[in-house]
């Protein structure tokens, strides 16, 4: 046997490797029982030789994320500290973006002037930069500048179809350099601008297809709400799209800029609905009467429940107001109104029906001069006047400055023994805009970085501001601006930095910024303490007075009763016109400066005012 192992050494080679693989297999099977107690010990020891390099896994990843160095800039050039006038530039690299472009009325300060718009001098000098405006909805707060923007930039416009066929018909009164380059979206769509991205989110607010803003850039989403309030009984029945602001919000929001006209007021903003039940009880009270409904035109929900209900009473309805006529227009073309046969009637056909069976949609809910409703109540509308069968309700709050044009309209009309309704406990009104609770669901769902308020005075932002607080955002990440101060945003944090060129551009008639402070001035003066012009004819190389000088005074005081005042004006300005000759002195500037300063020494000492005084000094 052992001699027939030595001759067959091949044989035995493979079998001692395989045998000794097999043992090592065998010796786990028994070990546990033997070794039970340090089998622990080997499992921590393994996890602790593991955790190691996955620490440095994702130290190594790290690295690869990229680095931005450039910063978002925010400016608002409109709608901070202010009721209207809305607009915000977003800069990002070469890519600018512009959400709305409004206008504001007047404050009463500004004698004569029409509208208030934006100071673009920023986005004219950027022009080639703006990738876009973007509209969040057809009232005149956010396209009101449009006409006046678009004679010195002309980038594309992007809105919903109601807004952009609101400003369609706008931009057609106006001849623009450029043909408008206007795009309509729906809600839900997303626009490319460059490095950045907008996508249009629906919400309620008091005129149809209104939409808020999420911007997305490479540091993360800028979330714009536009107006809004949460209306769970919408007249369209399409509710705000919480579902989708909530999902951004999982994404993550870098800023929120946040409405906060309503921020002082608790609770929620009511139901339009609401509205309509009032107004429905005021048809079937006042049956009897003619009525006449003054809202605001962009509010077509509104309009829509006034046609309705007019054609439920057998009523005709006629418009009044060529902002309403207009929007009515657009509304029931795109099929935001349904206005039944045979309802609308022209306003020079009233008369064929009796009084209780029209109803009038007017404009002039603001008290706005030469409105429609402001020449009913003075008795200054060309086609008819109003009296006792007469109901007139309006149908909106008056907008902050408003206050007094609104009831020197009421008090005409009741002077005229027109019935008005106006108080707000009838309910003929319910606001457009968030209250605290429907801003603090804003806040819940987006959960943002940081907050910037927008859109209302300095009262409402800061009120804005504690509410955000209350909500848990420290006071460091919220950012209350100013019109034109820039808020960047890069990587490594948030803070004000440099402003841009901003302020008011007002309009009066067809001219465009051709009235400033220095004008406005003058008026101011003029309206408070009149003129008088001096008018001399003089001989500078004789030294004398050929005519005059003559007194010429509208606004002072009344000549005829007045005459020993201005004869006393006239030897004054004479002696004073006549010491320069004296002096000889040729420059016409100072001989006019010392008449002033003569007479208004004179005058202030006389009567303790000071009117404007324009001397017209002839060289014969």
């Amino acid at each position: 046997m052992a001699e027939n192992k030595k001759n067959t050494p091949a044989a035995d080679t493979p079998k001692k490797p395989q045998y000794r693989r097999r043992k090592p297999k065998a010796k786990p099977v028994a070990a546990p029982k033997a070794q039970k107690p340090a089998e622990p010990e080997k499992t921590a020891e393994k996890k602790a030789k593991y955790t190691p390099p996955k620490a440095k896994r994702s130290k190594r990843k790290s690295p690869q994320k990229p680095v931005i160095t450039s910063k978002i800039k925010i400016a608002s050039l409109g709608g901070l500290h202010e009721i209207g006038k809305n607009m915000t530039m977003i800069e990002y690299e070469d890519d600018i973006i512009v959400i709305d472009c409004g206008v504001a009325f007047p404050d009463e300060d500004m004698l004569g002037i029409d509208l208030v718009t934006p100071d673009i001098t920023y986005l004219e000098k950027n022009k080639d930069k703006i990738r876009g405006i973007l509209l969040t909805h057809g009232h005149e707060d956010h396209i009101g500048s449009l006409p006046y923007a678009l004679r010195s930039i002309n980038p594309d416009i992007y809105g919903t179809k109601l807004t952009v066929g609101i400003v369609e018909r706008k931009l057609e009164e106006h001849k623009l350099p450029e043909k408008p380059r206007l795009h309509a979206v729906n809600a839900g769509d997303r626009v490319k601008l460059g490095k950045l991205e907008a996508e249009f989110i629906h919400v309620n607010h008091s005129i149809a297809d209104a939409c808020a803003l999420a911007i997305r850039t490479p540091l993360g989403i800028l979330f714009h709400t536009g107006d809004f309030k949460l209306d769970t009984t919408p007249v369209d029945g399409n509710m705000m799209d919480i579902t989708r602001i909530g999902e951004i919000g999982n994404e993550g929001v870098l800023l929120l800029m946040c409405e906060s006209t309503n921020a002082e007021r608790p609770g929620f903003t009511p139901s339009e609905r609401k509205v309509g039940r009032s107004l429905a009880n005021i048809f079937e009270r006042y049956s009897d009467m003619r009525i006449v409904i003054a809202t605001f035109s962009s509010n077509v929900h509104r309009v829509q429940q006034i046609i309705s209900l007019s054609a439920a009473h057998g009523r005709k309805v006629a418009v009044l107001g060529r902002s309403m006529v207009n929007i009515i227009e657009a509304a029931s073309e795109l099929g935001y109104m349904q206005v039944p046969d045979g309802v609308l009637i022209d306003i020079k056909d009233v008369g064929r029906y009796p009084e209780n069976k029209v109803t009038l949609i007017t404009t002039g809910s603001q008290g706005e001069p030469m409105s429609a409703l402001y020449r009913l109540a003075f008795g200054a509308h060309d086609r008819m006047t109003l009296g006792g069968k007469d109901l007139v309700v309006i149908s909106a709050t008056a907008i902050p400055g408003n206050e007094k044009s609104v009831g020197k309209i009421i008090n005409a009309l009741i002077a005229s023994g027109v019935n008005v309704i106006h108080d707000p406990e009838t309910d003929v009104h319910v606001s457009g805009h968030a209250c605290r609770e429907e801003l603090k669901l804003m806040h819940a769902l987006t959960r943002p970085q940081y907050f910037m308020p927008v859109h209302g005075e300095l009262r409402h932002l800061d009120a804005h501001r504690h509410l955000a607080m209350e909500m848990g955002m420290a006071s460091e990440n919220i950012f209350v601006s100013e019109i034109g101060k820039v808020l960047e945003i890069g990587q490594d944090g948030a803070r004000f930095s440099g402003t841009v060129p901003s302020g008011k551009v007002l309009i009066d008639g067809i001219g465009v910024g051709d009235v400033g402070n220095i004008v406005l001035r003058d008026r101011k003066h003029l309206s408070q303490d009149g003129v008088i012009i001096v008018v001399a004819a003089v001989d500078p190389d004789g030294g004398f007075i050929v005519s005059g000088p003559d007194i010429i005074s509208r606004g002072f005081v009344y000549v005829r009763e007045s005459e020993e005042l201005m004869d006393a004006a006239r030897t004054i300005a004479r002696d004073a016109i006549e010491n320069s000759l004296y002096m000889g002195k040729s420059d016409w500037g100072e001989i006019k400066n010392n008449v002033r300063d003569a007479l208004a020494k004179f005058l202030y000492q006389r009567t303790h005012r000071k009117p404007m005084i324009i001397p017209v000094i002839m060289n014969v």
